[in-house]
């Protein structure tokens, strides 16, 4: 896992200063499956805290967490835990597809990345950051850059001095096949310079 780095160190300027600054990253990771893509919605657009929380009081109703078990809870025992009408509708679309077998999540591993995007993009409420976070974290994809992440584009703006999200794309041609490493960099800098640290499973 080090080689990526230790490429992209060699060839911008910028990683280099970020290792020095603040040592290598930790690769994030989080368990394949239902909890981790309920999780993501519920992140949708809100801090991981926030949705962590809202995620435990979800477990606390829907014992054992499946999608069976979360069919079966009705909208009002769902908002009373804080979760969103919209998002319940995202939870329970997941929750159907897996039990109609329309998405079968234990054959994404032996998919390519853009056949996971094909299968996930078809589920209402997972849109294109909540499946790069799944590829990166859960399914470990080597070159992915998520550019609807605002702490990724944050970070571009400020290191490198691109505004454009067409401007980031190119310059990020350079880091492939390790766009993913580079983002975990870009990620590691945002979170180290403002003293963060972020624990993604509850």
């Amino acid at each position: 896992m080090q080689e990526p780095f230790s490429l992209l160190i060699t060839q911008e300027p910028v990683f280099k200063t970020i290792v020095e600054t603040y040592g290598l990253p930790t690769i994030p990771q989080r368990p394949e499956g239902f909890e981790t893509l309920v999780l993501l919605i519920l992140e949708q657009q809100v801090s991981i805290d926030s949705a962590k929380a809202t995620f435990l009081r979800i477990k606390e109703i829907a014992k054992p967490f499946s999608p069976e078990m979360v069919m079966q809870l009705n909208d009002e025992q769902l908002k009373a835990v804080g979760v969103s009408r919209q998002k319940i509708s995202y939870i329970k679309a997941l929750a159907a597809a897996l039990l109609s077998k329309e998405l079968v999540l234990e054959e994404l591993s032996s998919l390519s990345a853009e056949v996971v995007r094909e299968k996930l993009i078809k589920i209402k409420g997972i849109g294109h950051w909540t499946i790069d976070i799944y590829l990166m974290f859960s399914l470990k994809a080597p070159d992915l850059l998520p550019l609807g992440d605002i702490a990724v584009v944050n970070t571009f703006k400020e290191l490198f001095n691109l505004h454009d999200k067409e401007q980031m794309e190119q310059r990020a041609q350079l880091w492939k096949p390790h766009r993913s490493f580079a983002t975990y960099l870009l990620w590691h800098h945002y979170l180290c310079k403002r003293n963060r640290k972020v624990v993604y499973n509850p």
